[in-house]
């Protein structure tokens, strides 16, 4: 179904309508071709004749293998869908009156977000009249991005829309500690070498003199 998407968006040899046709590539002549000379000149290069730019005045073609086109296409866009990341954005929800025992379950949860790599939404939701303790919804916000510090960066500072207060978190990238370099010191590489023996030097015989 895909291949069949991606050959939908050319027209090729036949299919193409146009009187005449510019072509473009490394093996033809770049110029204005009737549409019959252009045909023929794909058939001796034994490729096809594909129209990559059709509202172009007049309509730009290439002579070349369509197979193998739709194959280097098809790469391209599976090596451009790999290089996109899809990020998760979690939201979590505060009472202007949250317990600690609320928060701390909470703040827990975003920790595990977080480390997952997904960004985290949190919103104090001001029901009724609760809209009063704005500036405290506020304070909680502000001390669950302090709490997170060593897992996220802030994205957006907290934010009054409508009945909600929002903060946004993304997480820090964690830098893989180095390995320590161990440095042998000259004391150390002294003992580890071998230490040679030396014989004892000879010494020549005295001789006596006779009185």
């Amino acid at each position: 179904m895909k291949n069949d998407s991606l050959k939908r968006q050319h027209r090729i040899n036949e299919q193409i309508r146009a009187k005449e046709v510019r072509i473009v590539g490394d093996e033809v002549e770049a110029k204005v071709y009737p549409i019959a000379q252009a045909l023929r000149l794909a058939e001796e290069h034994e490729a096809d004749l594909v129209e990559i730019s059709p509202n172009a005045e007049p309509p730009v073609c290439r002579i070349i293998d369509y197979s193998k086109f739709l194959y280097q296409l098809k790469k391209r866009q599976k090596e451009q869908k790999a290089k996109q990341v899809n990020v998760t954005v979690k939201e979590i929800r505060f009472g202007p009156q949250t317990d600690d025992h609320d928060y701390n379950f909470k703040l827990k949860h975003a920790k595990g977000f977080l480390e997952d790599g997904d960004k985290v939404k949190a919103y104090v939701f001001f029901k009724g009249r609760s809209i009063l303790f704005k500036e405290q919804g506020e304070v909680l916000l502000l001390r669950f991005a302090n709490d997170l510090e060593d897992y996220a960066k802030v994205d957006q500072m907290p934010v009054l829309e409508g009945k909600r207060m929002t903060i946004q978190l993304s997480p820090k990238k964690v830098s893989v500690p180095k390995k320590p370099v161990v440095v042998k010191t000259a004391e150390k590489a002294e003992k580890a070498a071998p230490v040679e023996k030396t014989a004892p030097a000879e010494t020549a015989p005295v001789e006596k003199k006779e009185e």
